[in-house]
């Protein structure tokens, strides 16, 4: 067994290489994003997204937020909101539908990156995601159209402002986000550690586990996916790049398990966000959990029935580690 001081610092030491690979992609992607942002580039595409908010019964100015969320983050949406439409036109079921849609792809830059470096390949999850949340905003329109529900006009108990921070501000904000993402990844880190030694993890997962073995994911890749589903694919996604790359999670675990995770993360703070604009749980929370395992357990078929080299092709990008273990599903 390894002396404790020594396994000490080279856990701490393996955390550090994670994080330094996150900064690295984290901090040019938000800085390009948003100068494009700035230069109108978002504004110049959003209207080629109008046909998608018709397709799930929302107005085609939103579909300019959409965009931004897609690229910026939730952050970058949810101010435009209600800039681009006044609360005074949009009902309960509209807001949720817009929330949904945007729970699913949102910060794709950054987090699509993320998931790329544990191995899957960024067009296949992106796609999915993408896919997924407008399958899934579609069919929650449907059902909020034919029943009625939620027609109510929106209350939301949060109007947020939509001016931009300048340059300074910004450099600020994200010198704070990485910071506290480096105290977050770094306890989290230790806290997955001790909640292994005292086998309070397995407990946990023996209640989870249910949930996510209808979607398709078991072992060490529940765990992980348990952390993206909480707090968000930054961190889960961040864990699960140092298991894939020592091979101790099969390369279709890891494929499920960024899939799940682009469908349902950080399902505490985002649903908090979206309902304080008025938006309906059932729907940003329950029913996007309920389409995360039937939706994942469905891909998690098509990709047991694909030989290897299709699967590595479409799907995976083959490294040394992974192609060891890359029958094990």
């Amino acid at each position: 067994m390894m002396p404790p001081l020594r396994y000490a610092l080279q856990h701490t030491r393996q955390t550090l290489e994670i994080y330094w690979l996150l900064a690295r992609i984290i901090i040019p992607v938000t800085i390009v994003t948003e100068i494009l942002s700035r230069l109108g580039v978002v504004d110049a595409l959003a209207p080629a997204f109008a046909p998608v908010m018709g397709l799930v019964g929302l107005p085609p100015e939103l579909g300019l937020a959409w965009l931004s969320g897609m690229l910026v983050g939730i952050w970058g949406a949810v101010p435009l909101l209600f800039t681009l439409v006044p609360a005074s036109a949009l009902s309960v079921a509209d807001v949720t539908v817009f929330s949904a849609l945007l729970l699913f792809a949102h910060g794709l830059p950054i987090e699509q990156k993320i998931i790329q470096q544990a191995g899957p390949r960024m067009m296949a999850t992106t796609l999915l995601r993408v896919a997924g949340g407008v399958l899934y905003a579609f069919l929650l329109h449907q059902l909020l159209s034919m029943t009625g529900w939620l027609a109510a006009p929106v209350n939301p108990a949060w109007i947020p402002t939509s001016e931009a921070p300048d340059w300074r501000v910004f450099a600020l904000q994200l010198l704070e986000m990485m910071i506290f993402m480096f105290i977050i990844l770094l306890a989290l880190s230790w806290a997955l550690e001790l909640l292994k030694v005292t086998g309070i993890l397995n407990l946990m997962m023996k209640a989870l586990s249910p949930l996510l073995r209808l979607a398709g994911i078991r072992g060490e890749a529940g765990h992980l996916t348990a952390v993206g589903l909480f707090l968000g694919i930054s961190y889960g996604g961040g864990l699960l790049i140092r298991e894939a790359c020592s091979g101790t999670v099969s390369p279709r675990q890891v494929f499920l398990s960024c899939v799940f995770m682009g469908f349902a993360h950080s399902i505490i703070e985002d649903t908090l966000i979206v309902m304080a604009l008025g938006a309906d749980i059932s729907g940003v929370l329950l029913g996007r959990l309920a389409f995360a395992v039937i939706a994942t357990a469905a891909i998690a078929a098509i990709i047991r029935s694909l030989n290897e080299e299709t699967f590595l092709k479409w799907a995976f990008r083959s490294t040394g580690s992974h192609v060891r273990r890359s029958g094990s599903a």
